[in-house]
């Protein structure tokens, strides 16, 4: 025989079903605003581009495709939460979350690893060290968004379905660790140019920056990785909306950092540097040592 389930909550306002559980039903509003929001940051970083054109680099137009990636996804993950809120099934909006989900997966750690590298902007090339680490991230990802699909198209009641998801939760923290090497060589090789070409101004805000850089990309992956996870574990039911909603804040605060610090400067203020600050600075570096990786 065949049976058909359906389970459901009824509006008791409107007596319509609703077929997201009740701590989800807030979620479909929520995508929608945080896409929004991922828009205007995307319309903003476009004007950004067009005004300081002459301090455009490679590295700022991957960011904005990072950007639109990330509301596309938003809005696909809006859609099909609404979908199934309504008639209880996607509709093939969730299609199109998992495409944009694995291209935004992929873009958002090939950045980060670009970034560390100080590619296009430090320097106009990726050493080789560097490129076999995008080459392992790559692929890394790819089998992480194809365990992400399997976790969510099916559940525990599935075969293998524990297995699929030990293999996403090793490749994504296997896959954080990489993303951060290229940062640490970055800081390391600023180090040593800092001793040896004499520009120690220069070089003290450049390592400055990378770490802070290196320091909020741990804090961005300790808090979507561990402390989403605890919040999913610790919250009643009804308000399974607040570790999405988290999770989602902090991405959108490690987006906004990384285009702040990152953004394209007309004016170098590297040339306006007096011996005093150039003195400051090389005393600085001095100490530098006590910053462990």
């Amino acid at each position: 025989m065949d049976v058909r389930s359906a389970m459901y909550n009824v509006d008791p306002a409107t007596g319509e079903r609703q077929y997201l559980s009740a701590g989800a039903s807030a979620l479909p509003s929520f995508y929608f605003l945080f896409c929004l929001a991922y828009a205007g940051l995307a319309a903003a970083w476009v004007s950004i581009l067009l005004r300081k054109r002459a301090a455009v680099f490679r590295i700022h137009y991957f960011m904005l495709a990072v950007l639109v990636l990330k509301a596309l996804n938003l809005l696909a993950e809006a859609e099909d939460k609404s979908c199934i809120e309504r008639t209880g099934t996607a509709h093939g909006w969730d299609v199109l979350f998992y495409i944009f989900s694995f291209l935004k997966g992929i873009s958002l750690f090939t950045l980060i690893v670009l970034i560390g590298t100080g590619w296009s902007f430090l320097k106009p090339y990726l050493a080789d060290r560097e490129k076999k680490v995008l080459m392992a991230v790559i692929p890394l990802q790819v089998v992480a968004n194809i365990a992400q699909v399997v976790i969510d198209e099916s559940g525990p009641y599935a075969r293998d379905w524990v297995t699929w998801k030990q293999i996403f939760l090793l490749v994504d923290v296997i896959c954080c660790c990489a993303v951060l090497f290229p940062i640490v060589w970055s800081i390391k090789n600023l180090r040593e140019a800092a001793r040896s070409d004499g520009k120690a101004a220069v070089n003290l805000m450049k390592l400055t920056l990378f770490r802070q850089y290196y320091v909020v990309v741990i804090c961005y992956i300790y808090f979507t990785r561990v402390v989403v996870y605890a919040l999913q574990t610790i919250t009643s039911y009804r308000y399974l909306w607040t570790s999405v909603v988290a999770g989602e804040l902090a991405t959108l605060a490690f987006y906004v950092f990384t285009g702040y610090k990152f953004r394209p400067e007309v004016h170098n203020p590297y040339f306006a540097i007096d011996d005093e600050e150039e003195e400051a600075a090389a005393e600085a570096l001095k100490l530098d040592d006590e910053f462990e990786l």
